[in-house]
């Protein structure tokens, strides 16, 4: 009888251990998200769809982020937003999104705003702006543009550099007659000169090429302030509720920068941005000309990229773009970076840039002067 009632205690216990190991790996289970939903502020351009000039278009044209991910069988879903920065806000808000790739102005509106957010990493940084006209056109600086149609894509990273070169000019937006246009859009109406001129990114020198378009400026070699920002970041409530996950995402995200930041590898990071149609190779070329990829394509946040930031902070509330002010130190959360850096060996891969300098390197020569003109400014 004694026999029988230990051997019924062992079978019950045995049951009960069966049943707790079943819930906890139920549990492991569920403290994996079953997708993982990227949000881009572009739209993807090529076949196969893809996007350019930044780390995370190198992870998603590799799969990167994939193939971190396939063994758990977590799925990856990229989202590309015609609207842009604006538009990814909007899906942050409604919960649609777990990370997003943004430029500096529509994350500060958005985090302004009261989006729970935290930037994790830098993708593509110090990208150039530059100002086109119509070939005939007698605009020939920044100062030319008083009274004329102007367009931007307003709420993206583009318009706070905007800004600042325009009051390095003594004019504001509102001396301008801006007209607010997406990028394929404000490049047919310079085509057809319902507008006198453009600003945009590295696309316009393909418009200069084709010969219907003049550039009058660009932001390579003058002052950091007249470049753009973009960076990943993640909302609260997944890195709250996965924190490995995060770092494991940007782990992935860190890899493919690594082989990106190579200049080893310059000439095929700028074929597999140049299979997406925006911009050709040559083009490019001229775009990152006198610049190592390093420089660009740094993931830090190291203290130049931080004071951009609070810089851009305090002119989006100068120029009425947000309500309030807010510390970016706390914004930046470096833990998931930090903890990749380490795991990878790459702590000391990128140089951690001082606040107000920029890298130079004896390496690369200066850029050319802007074809059709000088540099203004």
């Amino acid at each position: 009888m004694k026999q029988a009632r230990r051997s019924f205690f062992a079978s019950t216990l045995q049951f009960a251990a069966g049943i707790a190991l079943a819930v906890t790996a139920a549990h492991a289970v569920a403290a994996a998200p079953a997708v993982i939903r990227v949000g881009v502020a572009s739209p993807a351009h090529g076949s196969p769809p893809g996007i350019s000039g930044s780390s995370i278009a190198v992870a998603h044209a590799t799969g990167a982020i994939e193939q971190e991910f396939k063994p758990d069988n977590v799925k990856i879903e990229w989202y590309f937003f015609k609207g842009a920065g604006p538009a990814v806000n909007e899906a942050l808000s409604n919960r649609q999104l777990d990370f997003a790739f943004q430029g500096d102005l529509p994350s500060i509106i958005g985090k302004a705003a009261g989006l729970k957010t935290r930037l994790i990493l830098a993708t593509g940084i110090r990208a150039h702006i530059y100002l086109a006209v119509p070939p005939e056109s007698t605009i020939r600086s920044v100062k030319d543009l008083k009274g004329k149609r102007v367009a931007f894509f307003k709420g993206t990273n583009g318009q706070l550099p905007i800004d600042r070169l325009l009051a390095a000019h003594g004019l504001t937006e509102k001396d301008l007659r801006v007209v607010n246009l997406d990028t394929a859009t404000s490049q047919a109406a310079l085509t057809t000169k319902d507008i006198d001129a453009v600003f945009g990114g590295y696309d316009l020198i393909k418009l200069r090429d084709k010969g219907v378009a003049r550039i009058v400026y660009t932001s390579k070699g003058d002052s950091p302030v007249f470049t753009r920002q973009s960076h990943m970041l993640v909302t609260d409530e997944f890195a709250q509720k996965y924190p490995e996950q995060t770092r494991r995402f940007v782990k992935a995200v860190v890899k493919a920068a690594r082989w990106s930041s190579d200049d080893a590898n310059r000439e095929e990071v700028f074929r597999m941005w140049a299979r997406t149609g925006t911009a050709k190779l040559e083009h490019w070329k001229e775009d990152y000309e006198g610049q190592p990829l390093r420089t660009r394509l740094s993931p830090l946040f190291d203290p130049f990229l931080t004071e951009r930031y609070k810089d851009a902070v305090e002119h989006a509330y100068e120029f009425r773009l947000i309500r309030r002010k807010f510390p970016v130190d706390t914004w930046i959360d470096r833990s998931f970076l930090d903890a990749a850096l380490k795991e990878l060996k790459l702590e000391n891969y990128w140089a951690a840039n001082p606040a107000g300098k920029l890298p130079t390197t004896s390496s690369y020569v200066p850029a050319k002067p802007v074809p059709g003109g000088p540099r203004q400014l």
